[in-house]
């Protein structure tokens, strides 16, 4: 194990001493702000200090053996022994590196999923809504709350543009690669001659703000209209300027939310929809600037980058940043992503490990 890796390892372990102190004082819990941020700091180190407890047992176990290795009757053992240690040593140095690895602090956070029809036309709204459906189905497994923020429906079904929140523990950082075009490749119900149409979807992946302190949104820089929803909704819904869109001046930012019956509902939900999405454009910017420096396989944000091929007629997906290629499509419609969403994130994590070795 490299010194700067021991000494960092090190000092977490001192640090989580300290934590342990200071959560055990009588009048911790008078600032239940401070004392949140305190349990949620030690419940960060406290796995790695325990890997490396765990370590540091091992090597503890490995120079024991070795001092065996002087006895020719225990030689045999010995041996045995030193091999079972320095698998550990090996196994356990791997998940200390993973675990030492830059967190992104949005990883944590509830998400705003964003689905857009692209080309191809009713096709394209269609695959809209397979894909929410696929999603929903996938925060159902995961026990995240889906929560309805804005849709417009198509008329033959799916959705031109659809936001719902899901709330959870991890939700982005497990969903944070979703973000790019979409491809589909099937047949449409409407072919009478059984062509393979392609058509295209937009998804975005937008970490909740934390608006009290994150994004800053100065009211005199909105202009937020009222109207009449359409579409379903009932007869009272019709009747009254309950639909809000709220537009951003400085960006050009437009939301649009019209599915509560309630005015400032549906002003609270533009509102939280225009902060991820304001934050979301902070994240790109920086995510271009980074990529300017190195090439990042499926960190980019770009939403133009076409990232996943769904081909029907095959069974196929195929995600391109990654050549993953999984026949088991009816699965992964239903919701199965798991196998997906974890090469994406190992792919992430092996690139930033070979970065952490170019700079070490």
């Amino acid at each position: 194990m490299k010194s700067s890796m021991r000494a960092r390892l090190e000092h977490l372990s001192r640090r989580l001493v300290e934590l342990d102190a200071m959560l055990a004082e009588p009048d911790a819990a008078n600032d239940m702000g401070q004392f949140r941020k305190l349990s949620r700091e030690r419940a960060e180190i406290e796995p790695v200090v325990n890997a490396f407890a765990a370590f540091e047992s091992a090597e503890s176990d490995l120079e024991g053996a070795r001092h065996m290795l002087d006895d020719p009757e225990m030689k045999a053992m010995a041996l045995e022994e030193i091999d079972d240690c320095k698998s550990r040593i090996e196994s356990l140095e791997t998940e200390l590196q993973l675990q030492l690895l830059p967190k992104d602090p949005d990883d944590g956070r509830s998400v705003f999923l964003e689905i857009r029809a692209g080309t191809g036309g009713d096709e394209s709204a269609l695959f809209s809504g397979d894909l929410l459906r696929m999603y929903s189905r996938y925060a159902e497994q995961k026990g995240w709350k889906v929560e309805l923020m804005s849709e417009s429906p198509s008329e033959l079904g799916g959705y031109r543009e659809v936001i719902v929140r899901l709330d959870g523990e991890g939700v982005y950082g497990r969903l944070k690669f979703e973000s790019g075009a979409h491809r589909v490749q099937r047949v449409p119900a409407t072919e009478t001659q059984g062509r393979i149409h392609t058509s295209a979807c937009t998804v975005a992946v937008m970490p909740e703000a934390d608006a009290a302190t994150e994004i800053v949104i100065n009211p005199s820089e909105l202009r937020i209209d009222t109207f009449r929803a359409s579409g379903a909704g009932g007869q009272h819904i019709n009747k009254t300027d309950s639909a809000v869109r709220i537009t951003h001046l400085p960006t050009g930012l437009v939301v649009e939310c019209q599915d509560d019956r309630s005015q400032h509902r549906n002003k609270d939900k533009a509102m939280q929809v225009l902060a991820a999405r304001l934050k979301d454009k902070v994240l790109r910017e920086r995510h271009d600037k980074e990529a300017a420096e190195r090439k990042s396989l499926v960190g980019s944000g770009d939403r133009s980058e076409r990232i996943r091929t769904y081909n029907f007629p095959q069974g196929r997906l195929t995600d391109h940043r990654i050549n993953l290629t999984l026949y088991k499509l009816a699965n992964i419609m239903e919701g199965d992503l798991e196998e997906v969403t974890g090469a994406l994130i190992a792919e992430h994590q092996a690139e930033l490990l070979a970065a952490l070795g170019d700079n070490v």
